[in-house]
């Protein structure tokens, strides 16, 4: 009787070390199995996301940055240039002289002469002055180095005056004075400007940088600041309150 339950304690134990290794060998594979799925989902997770067209909602505007297709097949006077956007290398305008000793684009000469004249009526009767045209690349870069030399006098590092800077002054071949389509225009009262941003459409300029659009062009608000668009296009983007980068993601 002894040795029939020692036998029998020995089948006993021999059954459950058999049973122990299949629950084993059945969570090894459970493991697996598991780990497969996983492996699998992260694969169609990261195809999918790198096919999928990336989103510039909330975006800040140093991170923005407006893809805008087909640009280079734009006509010229809808050249988008911006933080992203640099001067066509094989851009040449051919200039005209401006009175005042500025250049610009011959093409805007009559449309800016004929804007300016009429914008005397809130200038107190005064011809408002374009203050700074087309530049040369040496010039935009002679601007862009003063604007961080005047930030780093009132205290700011490098790193933190070449940031400010950038608000106001675009980096050398990335400025639209550089197309000669662009002016800063200067008025005897600052009338004038609430003139010109309700009427320079009809001449084919927009006011390019206003303060409620800066996320979109990189720009803080310039009053001042002036470009040639076209009439329809000026049309457009005033009468829908679009800035160009917004106008050109449209058409």
């Amino acid at each position: 009787m002894t040795g029939k339950y020692v036998q029998n304690g020995y089948s006993r134990k021999i059954y459950r070390s058999r049973r122990k290794k299949r629950r084993m060998r059945l969570i090894g594979l459970t493991f697996i199995l598991i780990l497969v799925c996983i492996l699998t989902v992260g694969f169609v997770w990261m195809t999918v996301a790198e096919t999928e067209e990336p989103s510039h909602t909330g975006y800040e505007a140093e991170n923005y940055s407006p893809q805008v297709s087909g640009t280079q097949d734009m006509p010229w006077y809808l050249t988008l240039i911006n933080k992203e956007n640099h001067i066509p290398g094989d851009y040449k305008p051919e200039l005209v002289e401006l009175k005042g000793g500025e250049c610009v684009d011959k093409r805007i000469y009559d449309p800016l002469t004929e804007m300016l004249e009429a914008a005397k009526e809130g200038n107190l009767d005064q011809l408002p002055e374009v203050v700074s045209g087309y530049r040369t690349s040496d010039k935009q870069q002679k601007i862009y180095d003063e604007k961080i030399e005047k930030y780093k006098k009132e205290g700011y590092s490098e790193d933190e005056a070449r940031e400010l800077a950038k608000q106001w002054v675009a980096v050398p071949g990335y400025s639209e004075h550089q197309l000669g389509i662009a002016v800063d225009i200067n008025g005897a009262t600052y009338d004038v400007y609430s003139w010109l941003q309700e009427n320079s459409y009809r001449y084919g300029f927009i006011f390019r940088y206003p303060g409620d659009k800066t996320e979109m062009t990189g720009i803080a608000e310039e009053v001042w600041h002036y470009r040639y668009v076209g009439v329809e296009a000026a049309t457009e983007m005033y009468e829908k309150g679009l800035c160009l980068e917004e106008y050109l993601e449209n058409i």
